[in-house]
């Protein structure tokens, strides 16, 4: 965009095809788009793309240059906000790629994937049910009736609600531009995500995943992600520079992720920006990850040198590379992760879930929840907490203990405290007669009065538990 212009444009994609879309204020100050074929498809070469798009500039240019379009030289407005007019009999569709070109500068690229996502499924539901539904069209009957059709597909309450999520953001930002006096879903009922327990491996199930994946292209990976709990994207992320082999210190700072290039085709992308700053994190080198590193680094110097140039060289640096330099995909890992525990018969369960069974382990030897949110990355305690606290036995079974002792070991120690007591009465009745018979009340009195009493101090005790 040219801020010097009297208006801003952009390019999208619309029907398959790429558009300039222009925005600016007529002379009367009212805003007014208008959208430009550039009759590109959307797979086409950048340099094609931006010929097409300063042939067209040029075009609008000299059409307000000989009055053919009045514009206001003002300030023009951002380019998402549109005239109640056109936001009325904008198609939902040509709406979502608004939105989506929107944000896209402001969120993660996975979180743009899982949009993309979304909408293009909500809008395969509205183009069957409500053809040329327009954006002023839409009401939380719309919506709720997708949700509901996605539930009564099989589709899980978490995935129910990452729809809701989507769409609630995308319909906000339609509020916020004032493209619709109100937001169409606050009248929804909210998906309830159910409670996810992860499946896990223990202590023995996993040295026995090392041993199945020895000598295979996911070895150190799998090490990595049973010994850290780092997410996939974070593993493939990580670079010999990350690696303090001086000061034995492992640092998270970049992530690996899969997406659509503008071409349409699907590439690696590396991203520096992390799911949150709790993510950015340094850690201890642990002993059998830096052998491994080691050995990792000797291989790859092994082989640069035997492929010499064919050696690929486009993610140099890396450490999760295959024998010939190739970067090794989120997808690739998932799926062969998956064949060969299935071709070893053991336990099924997803590459994610080596995470969850680092966290289980440290939480069976009594390490601080708090202490595994920081080692995991989490934002806040409370997402550690949700996760895992179902795991916590040890904590209850020490609270069982506890309880138990404190209770239970006040009525030894009465009937202890007792003991000499009576040997006490015993003796004094040898000795005289009337001091036995005035004696028993006061200490039978007294110990009543012990006696009545353990209750409260049971429960100043308990208090404090």
């Amino acid at each position: 965009m040219k801020a010097s212009l009297p208006y801003k444009y952009i390019t999208s994609v619309k029907n398959g095809k790429n558009y300039v879309v222009f925005d600016y204020k007529d002379h009367s100050g009212k805003r007014k788009r208008k959208w430009v074929n550039t009759e590109l498809p959307v797979k086409c070469s950048k340099k094609a793309l931006k010929e097409a798009v300063e042939a067209i500039v040029a075009e609008f240019d000299k059409s307000i240059s000989e009055g053919e379009i009045a514009v206001k030289s003002a300030n023009a407005v951002p380019y998402a906000v549109m005239s109640d007019e056109t936001a009325s009999t904008m198609l939902l569709d040509d709406f979502f790629t608004e939105w989506l070109t929107y944000i896209k500068p402001n969120v993660a690229r996975t979180t743009h994937l899982c949009y993309r996502k979304v909408s293009k499924r909500y809008m395969e539901y509205i183009n069957e049910n409500y053809p040329n539904l327009t954006l002023g069209q839409v009401n939380h009957n719309h919506i709720q009736n997708y949700l509901n059709y996605k539930l009564d597909s099989g589709c899980k309450g978490s995935t129910a609600k990452q729809y809701y999520l989507a769409l609630h953001s995308a319909f906000a930002y339609a509020v916020k531009m004032e493209l619709i006096p109100k937001h169409p879903m606050d009248k929804l009922v909210v998906p309830r995500a159910e409670r996810h327990e992860a499946t896990f491996y223990n202590a023995d199930e996993l040295n026995e995943l090392f041993e199945v994946f020895k000598g295979d292209k996911l070895e150190l990976v799998v090490n990595i992600a049973a010994y850290y709990g780092l997410r996939r994207c974070e593993i493939l992320g990580l670079r010999w520079d990350a690696i303090d082999f001086k000061n034995k210190t492992i640092t998270i700072q970049r992530k690996i992720v899969s997406d659509y290039d503008d071409n349409g085709e699907m590439k690696i992308f590396v991203e520096t920006r992390l799911k949150t700053n709790s993510t950015r994190r340094t850690l201890p080198l642990i002993p059998h990850i830096e052998e491994m590193l080691l050995e990792k680094k000797k291989m790859e110097v092994k082989f640069k040198k035997a492929c010499g140039k064919s050696y690929n060289k486009e993610f140099d640096g890396f450490i999760c590379r295959d024998n010939y330099g190739n970067m090794l995909s989120p997808g690739y890992v998932t799926q062969h992760f998956h064949y060969v525990i299935t071709r070893n018969g053991l336990k099924q369960l997803r590459f994610h879930d080596l995470r969850h069974s680092c966290a289980s382990l440290l939480l069976a030897h009594d390490v601080p929840m708090k202490a595994i949110q920081e080692w995991l990355g989490h934002s806040n305690f409370s997402i550690t907490a949700n996760l895992y606290s179902h795991l916590e036995y040890n904590a209850k079974v020490n609270s069982a203990e506890t309880i138990a002792r404190v209770l239970g070991g006040k009525s030894e120690d009465k009937s202890e405290a007792e003991k000499p007591a009576e040997k006490k009465k015993t003796t004094r009745r040898k000795s005289t007669s009337k001091a036995a018979s005035k004696t028993p009340p006061k200490k039978t009195g007294g110990r009543k009065k012990k006696s009545d009493n353990p209750e409260g101090t049971g429960e100043s005790q308990m208090s404090t538990l």
